[in-house]
């Protein structure tokens, strides 16, 4: 059955990590997301855990997957942060999904296709974000779309350095 697992995975070329590597990004990316901001005079203009989940969503190109991670990753985003619980939650399950979506129907090893999934992805989230929290739930947001096409931005620049480092931890067959 390993043989089967393994020519299945070389066909989807789908990627394989240290099991520390599958704990500890998502981690690092959920206290530096709590963390950063407050030394930041509380602004947040990137979200690490959004561009964890479109990583490992796109590499593992496994739909369930990514559905998984998004939403434990919106989770505790919520949790951490003092969101309301869910809304984050709900953004980042369509993104991983999405994601890991996209990443069986194209080849997502060039990191320039990577990098405009992560900018639109971004920009769905923070779409998505919005909707569920002034539609959904009735609650007053100050939003902007040129700040949230900044946060794209610098969310896609963090993927630049990020998505690179990331590939370098993978097991080789």
């Amino acid at each position: 059955m390993n043989t089967m697992s393994g020519d299945i995975r070389r066909e989807l070329g789908t990627r394989r990590y240290p099991i520390l590597v599958y704990a500890l990004a998502p981690l690092s990316a959920l206290v530096l997301q709590a963390w950063l901001p407050s030394l930041l005079a509380g602004n947040a203009w990137f979200d690490l855990p959004l561009v964890v989940t479109v990583y490992f969503a796109l590499v593992q190109r496994i739909p369930i997957q990514g559905t998984v991670m998004g939403t434990a990753m919106g989770l505790f985003e919520d949790a951490l942060t003092g969101h309301q619980i869910g809304v984050n939650g709900i953004a980042k399950t369509v993104v991983g999904f999405l994601a890991s979506s996209v990443g069986i129907r194209i080849d997502v090893d060039n990191l320039t296709i990577r990098l405009g999934l992560t900018f639109l992805l971004s920009l769905l989230s923070s779409a998505i974000y919005v909707f569920v929290f002034r539609m959904l739930l009735g609650l007053k947001l100050e939003w902007s779309w040129v700040i949230e096409l900044i946060k794209s931005v610098i969310n896609t620049l963090i993927a630049l350095v990020l998505f690179p480092l990331l590939d370098r931890l993978q097991v080789r067959d």
